[in-house]
């Protein structure tokens, strides 16, 4: 399903390794185009990975990848108000809060409300460098950097 939608262009996963070991997934999803430009978020990490930094460090390289190379406007991501450790990447993340969506999904049997951040391009053009500095190790990020695909 996944390379379906890659080649489709309306979906990318990738996993989140920490010493070549596989910690977690980060994903865009129902990546709609048009007057849109818009993409959804998701991730989750190894409970025992949990805290680590892993996540917001794999948030900002799908950012770059989902404005830089996609060209999208949009990243929303939804989140379960309890989920404490998702809505702390956001929050660590600086994304914009947009309030509740009331049963916004349904999760094992029963609809879930969940919190909504979204950001968009210009706000990725204004925290790019910021991003890099904070969660990530190489400095700049380009062609020829050998960190163009590596998520």
């Amino acid at each position: 399903m996944r390379e379906r939608e890659r080649q489709l262009g309306t979906g990318y996963g990738f996993g989140i390794f920490a010493s070549l070991r596989f910690v977690g997934e980060i994903n865009l999803s129902s990546i709609q185009r048009g007057p849109f430009q818009n993409a959804y978020v998701g991730y989750w990490v190894d409970q025992l990975q949990a805290g680590r930094g892993y996540v917001p460090e794999a948030c900002v390289l799908l950012f770059r990848f989902a404005f830089e190379e996609l060209r999208l406007h949009r990243l929303q991501i939804s989140i379960i108000p309890r989920n404490r450790p998702s809505r702390r990447v956001a929050q660590k993340l600086w994304l914009r809060g947009e309030g509740i969506a009331l049963r916004y999904l349904e999760i094992d049997g029963r609809w879930e409300d969940h919190v909504r951040y979204a950001i968009t391009a210009e706000e990725w053009a204004e925290r790019r460098d910021r991003y890099f500095r904070q969660w990530l190790s190489e400095p700049t990020f380009g062609p020829g950097s050998g960190m163009e695909r590596e998520f």
